[in-house]
């Protein structure tokens, strides 16, 4: 995606939550909507006066499956001949550096998965992959955590929807990166200080245009909605009683939190 390369974030500062642009160590705040008519208000905030938020709110979360050739090969699954995803409920939603909690009832596996974010910027329905930049506000970093015995537990029925949605099992942030170009970046997953994932954009099945395109004939993508691109290989189970993992992509920044069990 042409254009300059800016990080839009949202934070909570005296009880108001506002939006802007993050500087070298500051925020310039903007008035406005963020996805729509906004404009610097001169004030500058530090990022030390502020608590970080998810950086939109999304309407719907998209999530892929088997979207990587790498993986697919791994898994010795057959490549999908269109994209294969799932919607992620918006409460699993949380702040970056949010610690995320287990839930009580559940003991079994569950893992991270490291992944690049788009986030859409103008309502979006049956646009071509030549059209789909202009609708793309961005790029963010994903955890799309899953608690992998829900999945499987029922022979009869795959339960994507439950195993991905638990409430904060979707960080992403800290930052919207605007001004890249999505297949030149690389994605890194650090669990407690090992890293478990390094893996280029540029292997996806379908590009960040081809999914915009294809998902966009389906449903109508509006402002702020989010598209977890999928994974590559280096999923793994967080088996220690706290894990601190962190989704890492050079030019939007690091997306860290703490999982407990």
């Amino acid at each position: 995606m042409a254009g300059e390369m800016k990080h839009w974030l949202r934070f909570r500062h005296a009880g108001t939550t506002g939006f802007g642009t993050l500087t070298a160590s500051d925020i310039n705040v903007h008035d406005g909507e963020m996805f729509g008519r906004n404009e610097s208000t001169g004030k500058m905030l530090a990022l030390s006066e502020v608590e970080l938020l998810a950086p939109c709110a999304p309407s719907k979360i998209v999530a892929l499956w088997n979207n990587f050739h790498a993986l697919a090969a791994k898994l010795n699954q057959p490549e999908p001949p269109e994209p294969l995803y799932l919607l992620k409920a918006t409460t699993t939603i949380t702040t970056p550096g949010a610690v995320i909690r287990r839930p009580s009832y559940y003991d079994g596996k569950t893992t991270y998965e490291g992944e690049l974010g788009i986030v859409i910027g103008k309502t979006c329905a049956r646009v071509s992959p030549n059209e789909a930049d202009g609708f793309i506000f961005g790029y963010t970093c994903v955890n799309d955590i899953t608690a992998n015995d829900i999945l499987t537990s029922d022979p009869t029925f795959p339960q994507w929807a439950r195993a991905k949605g638990i409430d904060d099992y979707g960080p992403f942030g800290p930052v919207i990166a605007t001004g890249l170009d999505p297949a030149k970046l690389t994605v890194r997953t650090i669990l407690n200080g090992a890293e478990r994932q390094n893996y280029p954009i540029a292997d996806m099945i379908f590009s960040a245009q081809a999914l915009v395109s294809k998902i966009s004939h389906d449903m109508t993508l509006l402002p702020g909605d989010l598209i977890a691109v999928g994974t590559s290989v280096g999923v793994g189970v967080m088996k220690e009683q706290v894990n601190t993992v962190t989704v890492a992509i050079d030019g939007i920044g690091e997306l860290t939190n703490e999982f407990r069990l």
